[in-house]
């Protein structure tokens, strides 16, 4: 009797929420979408579930680990069908899941019975390689739950499912963290966060070497682009906005004019009122120029230019006055170009001399759109002065790369002597990009394209599936794979290098700033470069190299170019261009 009350009581609920002629003026009313106003903003992103790939390892009292790679629902039911089981006695069970890639969100576990039907403790740690899955916070090897918590204690339900975590990870180790009792796992899977976006632009060309490293850089960049573009998802989980730049130009070729980088770039206007610098970095403020000159030259739009107006013409006056009484460069703040220049102070001089000039080279041409010819003019008379001072790289990579581009020096001899020296040593993940355009400028395609392979493909040779905050190709000398525990006699590869800021597995391995081979790829190989506003007019100029075919897509503000070379037994390039209505198409 009393459950059949309780649905007549229900059922009269239910009529007065939906018969709004009988109710009464105050009672509230269902509706299908609740109005939350202002309180409520729309997550751009989407759920995705991953299964485990592998078990890479286990340890202590552990049955059957390997159903957690089996495909099941994500339901808990009554019935505990075939669970792993992590038991306390005689040591606590544990297990190391491989997800087989980077991914960003977390974990959900999906737990059938406990002991006593009660919660129960598990350790959950999150690792961008396994060894750091493995790691405890702190030591010698730095491991951190820095911007992220990749560490922790949790309890998860009796006949439930708990979500964990929210970083950047490909492992997670799993312990039973309470003496006395046991756990009954249905499923484990990653709950992957990302946004859901068209792959607009393509790399396809003779050498699968060079075709993973382009999709590497999309891939690295793509999980960046979260609710704004970060530069790490581990770690770094912030707007940077010189790190932006190399990030940009990979998303312009890969997903087109995405609206994440205008609201990046207004975030931190917002929060840098002038005289600060953006991110507390002179140079950043610099890239933020360069940056809002890129965008207007891919989408030729001038209302958002507009409403730079008053910030960039304040900025393009602040950074005309650091311009010394000898032409050289006298930028205050944080003095930084890179992490491997950070205490080199001629390389830093060299560099931000350099970018100063290209900095405001473009934002002397924004004034010329936003017609402000007084400013255009006041950055073109500090651009003639700062080219009275050339400064020397004093053997930078870094330095040499931004004095090329600005054209102070000449772009062949840079090459010959600084930049081409040793191939890949002395570079950086970040500056890599800006190496490989002056590497371009000198028409040293050949020597880009190793450099490619062997910096950025190292990664690759040691389990990498993003590409990493920093990296050096004589870390891997002896040492092991990310994706396998070390082995006896082996250096970590992620715990036993890094420097400055990112020393061990503080060391992002998914940072958005080391793409830079993406953009190079289809602007120089597939030689697709937007010459006019909007994509109006494109310049097609293949440069293959050793390669014997490459084809792609590039996006524009106005449509597709696809685009296929390919080099004939005379050794001629054909190449063979479709174009979209209003893209001009310029071939050499």
């Amino acid at each position: 009797m009393n459950r059949m009350a309780g649905i007549l009581t229900m059922a009269v609920v239910l009529m007065s929420w939906g018969c709004a002629a009988h109710a009464s003026p105050s009672a509230p009313m269902l509706t299908a979408k609740p109005d939350l106003g202002q309180r409520a903003e729309a997550d751009p992103r989407v759920r995705t579930f991953v299964r485990p790939q592998r078990i890479l390892w286990h340890d202590g009292a552990v049955t059957d680990p390997q159903v957690l790679l089996e495909e099941r629902s994500g339901q808990v039911t009554l019935d505990a069908s075939n669970p792993c089981v992590l038991n306390a006695e005689p040591q606590p069970g544990a297990v190391l899941l491989d997800f087989g890639r980077e991914l960003h969100g977390g974990v959900q576990i999906m737990v059938w019975h406990t002991k006593d039907n009660q919660p129960v403790r598990l350790r959950v740690r999150f690792g961008e390689s396994a060894a750091e899955a493995m790691s405890d916070v702190g030591g010698e090897k730095n491991a951190t739950n820095d911007h992220a918590i990749r560490d922790q204690s949790v309890l998860v339900p009796w006949l439930g499912t708990a979500e964990i975590g929210n970083t950047g990870f490909r492992f997670v180790r799993i312990d039973l963290d309470q003496p006395g009792g046991f756990v009954q796992l249905k499923a484990v899977r990653a709950v992957f966060l990302h946004r859901d976006l068209d792959w607009i632009g393509s790399f396809r060309c003779s050498d699968e070497r060079v075709n993973e490293i382009w999709r590497t850089g999309a891939y690295t960049v793509f999980l960046n682009m979260q609710d704004y573009l970060w530069d790490g998802i581990k770690r770094d989980r912030l707007v940077w906005i010189g790190d932006m730049h190399p990030e940009t130009m990979t998303i312009l070729a890969v997903f087109g004019g995405h609206d994440i980088v205008p609201r990046s770039l207004d975030l931190i206007r917002e929060e840098t009122p002038l005289p600060k610098w953006m991110n507390g970095i002179s140079s950043y403020s610099m890239w933020w120029v360069r940056l809002q000159h890129t965008w207007y030259r891919y989408t030729g739009d001038k209302t958002y230019l507009a409403e730079q107006r008053a910030y960039l013409l304040g900025l393009l006056d602040q950074l005309c006055g650091c311009v010394g009484p000898d032409g050289a460069e006298a930028l205050t703040g944080w003095r930084f170009m890179d992490w491997p220049t950070a205490e080199n102070k001629p390389a830093i001089h060299a560099g931000l001399h350099a970018l100063l000039v290209t900095t405001l080279e473009g934002g002397a041409e924004l004034c010329d759109v936003l017609k402000e010819a007084d400013a255009a003019q006041r950055c073109r008379q500090a651009v003639e002065k700062l080219r009275t001072h050339t400064p020397d790289p004093v053997g930078s990579k870094q330095a040499a790369a931004l004095i090329a581009l600005a054209g102070l020096d000449d772009p062949a001899r840079l090459n010959r002597e600084v930049l081409a020296v040793g191939g890949p040593q002395g570079m950086s993940t970040f500056y890599g990009y800006y190496v490989l355009q002056a590497r371009a400028l000198a028409g040293d395609y050949p020597g880009a394209l190793d450099v490619i392979r062997r910096y950025w493909g190292g990664m690759l040779d040691v389990g990498a599936t993003t590409f990493w905050e920093d990296f050096d190709l004589a870390w891997t000398e002896n040492a092991g794979r990310i994706d396998e525990l070390v082995p006896p006699g082996k250096k970590d590869i992620h715990g036993d290098f890094g420097n400055h800021c990112y020393k061990g597995f503080r060391h992002s391995l998914c940072h958005g700033w080391a793409s830079g081979p993406t953009a190079w790829l289809s602007e120089h190989v597939l030689g697709v470069r937007i010459v006019e506003p909007g994509g109006a007019a494109v310049r097609i100029e293949p440069h293959l190299a050793d390669l014997d075919w490459a084809e792609g897509t590039v996006p524009t503000a106005r449509g597709v170019v696809h685009v296929r070379h390919e080099r004939g037994a005379d050794g001629r390039i054909r190449t063979t261009v479709k174009a979209p209505p209003g893209v001009r198409v310029i071939r050499p």
